[in-house]
């Protein structure tokens, strides 16, 4: 039975080592066999043969040692015809060069190999490199030794550079393309590359020119292309610059588009990098003269350096490709340094940002209620509704850390849905549970987006029904930036809420679009003051850092217009006693804050219910 068995794949480029390319067959039943005895000299007519054929042969005696060649092999070879009898045939073709291919010439020799073909890389006597396909096959039995043929395939090797190098670089700036790139990056990522010699350090500058889109829309992509062009030789003396004072030069490659990269091998450092980026920098910033056009463009470069061992291609493009967004991100015209906290924070945002529909279905979220005391009493008016999301994995999170995902994607439509109906439902459960008390308002948070995609009006109304919650309790909070830049169908609904008897209540008021006129139009019946102007008071008793009198007048002049359209405030972010009392002596109706209770479950709620004084940490946890 005979075995084919293939060698090491044929070398790509002229200037790198030998690569053999073997394929060795094996005689049936010859292991054993002994070597046969000398046979004859070829006949007459065999050797005319031999002679005048255009293929470069050499018969080989079982010793390895030439005892007949043709012309051709001396021409192929250059050397003098009678010189090449005698000679040993492996050395005339090196077919020593590699271990494996050596081993199955010398058991094709004893008579224990079928066959052997292998591809060689020789040098000419002349100087030039030779490539030929050398192969080695026994004789007939009566004739003895071996035949030995060797084909020149050096037009073919050469075609097939030529192919490789189209294959492998840009058309329009002759620079490597994105699969050489990652040829080489894959290569020097390769334990062999590095565990020897060098740093063990690898850097990456991925590069994006800024509006290069404009350009090729209004000049046309042959003015796009040509300052693609400019924009390489640029890259390119930059990369021969660094290389002077580095042991070797970057590797630049246009990857796509107006996409290009610069691989460091063997980097020093971040600080390299750095000076690398910078240049490069400076020199796309410089104007650009193609042909009396001048054109001026910017560029966008993530930078990323780090240890070569443990990390893999893909790894280092996406923490590049990370990187030049945050590059875009933070103003373009920069680069920007990889950050793995940064990027820590960017998976657990994309984490999030998968899991938030299901986990509405899961149930992993939770409300807790932060009171809202009147500044007369003391006593606990209303709450607010706060939801938390109990993550199997990150643990509890606060809306901050999801409420933007969620009105990106969506999901705060069926988020908000699912909050109204637990914080009504809670709300009439105090009502009955405490019939003797003033019954308390619950305030939930509503985003523009839940007017927008969804009917929030039939929702409430759904849930009022359901619950049995008297629609005067039910407050719902929307931003002033939110409100005041809205119109159309969200003050249509606002409308419908307030004179379904909802209260509509602005937060975070101060801080937006503050267009009075306009608020004197909507339907709204509370102004929640942002906690910004409160914290302006807390220093107050402290002489080192008095407090901000301008504070104090625009939170009382607010507080006074407010009252003459007929509106209730809530002051937020109340914290000391000092604070509330100003508050109250402003004329300020309902406080929030920490010096009255932090968020917490609906049964504090229920202890809080009907007791005065809950400020100064009685409401606390």
């Amino acid at each position: 039975m005979s075995g084919t068995s293939e060698g090491p794949a044929p070398a790509t480029e002229l200037n790198r080592p030998v690569v053999t390319e073997s394929e060795i067959v094996t005689s049936p039943g010859t292991e054993s066999t002994p070597p046969p005895s000398p046979a004859p000299p070829p006949s007459p007519a065999y050797r005319s043969v031999f002679t005048a054929a255009p293929l470069a042969m050499a018969v080989v005696d079982r010793e390895g040692t030439v005892t007949g060649a043709n012309a051709a092999l001396a021409g192929l070879l250059g050397r003098d015809p009678d010189t090449l009898t005698g000679a040993v045939a492996a050395d005339l073709v090196d077919l020593s060069g590699d271990a494996r291919t050596w081993h199955a010439y010398r058991e094709l020799l004893r008579g224990q190999r079928a066959k052997l073909r292998c591809t060689r890389r020789l040098k000419h006597p002349e100087g030039h490199a030779l490539w030929v396909r050398v192969t080695v096959s026994p004789l007939p039995a009566e004739d003895g030794g071996v035949l030995l043929s060797v084909d020149d395939i050096s037009d073919h090797r050469e075609l097939q550079a030529q192919l490789r190098h189209v294959r492998m670089h840009d058309p329009v700036t002759r620079l490597p393309n994105r699969t050489l790139f990652l040829e080489r990056l894959t290569a020097a990522l390769e334990a062999e590359s590095y565990e020897e010699s060098g740093t063990g350090r690898i850097g990456l500058c991925y590069l994006d020119l800024d509006g290069f889109k404009a350009i090729n829309d209004t000049l046309g992509h042959r003015v796009g292309d040509r300052l693609l062009a400019a924009v390489a030789e640029r890259l390119t003396r930059c990369a021969q610059e660094a290389g002077r004072t580095r042991a070797g030069t970057p590797l630049v490659a246009r990857l796509g588009g107006d996409e290009f990269a610069l691989l460091v091998e063997d980097s020093t450092g971040t600080e390299q990098l750095a000076d690398l980026a910078e240049s490069l920098l400076g020199a796309i910033q410089a104007p650009f003269d193609l042909s009396g056009r001048r054109l001026s463009v910017s560029a966008s470069i993530g930078v990323v350096e780090r240890h070569a061992a443990g990390t893999t291609p893909t790894a280092l493009m996406q923490a590049a490709d990370t990187t030049l967004y945050w590059a875009k991100a933070d103003g373009k015209a920069r680069w920007t340094l990889f950050d793995p906290e940064r990027n820590a924070h960017r998976v657990t945002r994309q984490a999030l940002a998968s899991t938030l529909r299901p986990a509405i279905d899961r149930g992993e979220f939770a409300l807790e209620y932060q009171p809202l005391v009147g500044m007369e009493d003391d006593r606990v008016h209303g709450v607010e509704a706060l939801i938390r999301w109990h993550h199997p994995r990150f643990g509890t999170l606060t809306p901050n850390r999801f409420i933007g995902l969620a009105e990106e994607d969506g999901s705060i439509v069926p988020l908000g849905r699912w909050v109204l109906r637990p914080a009504c439902r809670q709300a009439r459960d105090w009502q009955v549970e405490h019939p003797d008390e003033p019954p308390i308002f619950v305030s939930v948070n509503v985003a523009v987006r839940q007017v927008w995609d969804s009917d929030l009006v039939a929702d409430v109304a759904e849930t009022l029904a359901e619950t049995g919650l008297p629609p005067h309790l039910l407050q719902l909070e929307l931003t002033e930036s939110a409100v005041m830049g809205s119109s159309g169908r969200p003050i249509e609904a606002l409308k419908a809420l307030s004179d379904m008897g909802v209260r509509i209540a602005i937060d975070d008021f101060g801080t937006g679009y503050s267009n009075l006129a306009y608020l004197s139009r909507l339907p709204v019946s509370v102004l929640k003051l942002d906690g910004s102007f409160v914290r302006g008071f807390q220093y107050e008793e402290r002489a080192a850092a008095p407090a901000n009198p301008a504070d104090e007048v625009i939170v009382e002049a607010m507080v006074q217009l407010a009252h003459r359209l007929g509106l209730t405030v809530t002051a937020e972010c109340v914290e000391t006693s000092a604070q509330a009392t100003r508050l109250r002596r402003i004329g300020c109706d309902t406080g929030q804050g920490w010096l009255y209770s932090r968020p917490v479950s609906p049964d504090r709620i229920s202890e809080l219910l009907g007791t005065p004084g809950v400020q100064a940490g009685v409401g606390n946890p």
